[in-house]
């Protein structure tokens, strides 16, 4: 499986440096350039696409608000010298976020992950159906990338809702599974708590709670919503 993919970008620089590593990676193929994100609204109603490179801080029409504009997303790489628009691109289900200058393994990481969401939504083969294994409270089943993988509940820091999707986060990786966020929450014991619309945390990887965040033990924050603000103070004694 090969991605289509669109550069949107003001910099031609970027432009250069994305060509250069899209022509080493040989399922990536580059169908369009845009200098403007007013132009890629232009290009998308001609041609359909499976991935854009989209940066955010252009003239007229900024990336994220461009993003804001689409009904139908394609899968979004977003790259950016700003990294405070990470924890806002995230929430729009972008596929990754590349700080510039970004190194080629860097740029391999973020396709693979993109043709990874590409192949799981790509309709499945027919196959005879199989006993699905039972999760256990200290171990969980999850599909994905047409496999079943077993996961050590311990280890999960957090679920993250990725539209159709949830990202199963262990440490600095996650699994991406076709689920729900709301199928997880009854069957998570209970150090799992919903924090927000579009995330689940495991108390146990929680290293500081500050202000209406939560920094994991992975270093990552978690926004905390305003509905689950009550809950969470009673999560660190």
């Amino acid at each position: 499986m090969n991605l289509r993919a669109l550069i949107i970008d003001d910099e031609p620089l970027a432009h250069k440096v994305i060509l250069e590593y899209a022509s080493a990676t040989p399922y990536l193929d580059i169908v369009g350039q845009c200098h403007l994100a007013t132009e890629a609204l232009v290009f998308l109603q001609q041609e359909e696409v499976d991935l854009i490179f989209l940066d955010i801080q252009m003239p007229k029409l900024k990336g994220l608000d461009f993003l804001r504009t689409l009904a139908r997303k394609p899968l979004v790489i977003i790259t950016s010298a700003y990294e405070e628009y990470a924890l806002e691109s995230f929430e729009l289900a972008v596929c990754d976020y590349l700080l510039k200058p970004f190194r080629f393994d860097r740029f391999l990481k973020a396709v693979n992950r993109a043709l990874a969401v590409k192949q799981m939504q790509a309709p499945a083969e027919t196959t005879p159906p199989t006993a699905q294994p039972e999760s256990t409270p200290e171990q969980l089943f999850i599909k994905s990338d047409k496999r079943m993988i077993q996961l050590d509940i311990a280890d999960i820091h957090y679920l993250e809702s990725y539209g159709n999707y949830v990202k199963v986060w262990l440490g600095y990786e996650f699994h991406l599974t076709p689920r729900t966020l709301s199928s997880f929450e009854d069957q998570m014991p209970a150090d799992f708590h919903r924090i927000h619309k579009s995330y689940i945390i495991n108390k146990k990887q929680i290293d500081y709670i500050e202000g209406n965040q939560v920094m994991m033990k992975n270093k990552k924050q978690i926004p905390i919503g305003k509905n689950h603000r009550q809950d969470v103070k009673g999560l660190i004694s």
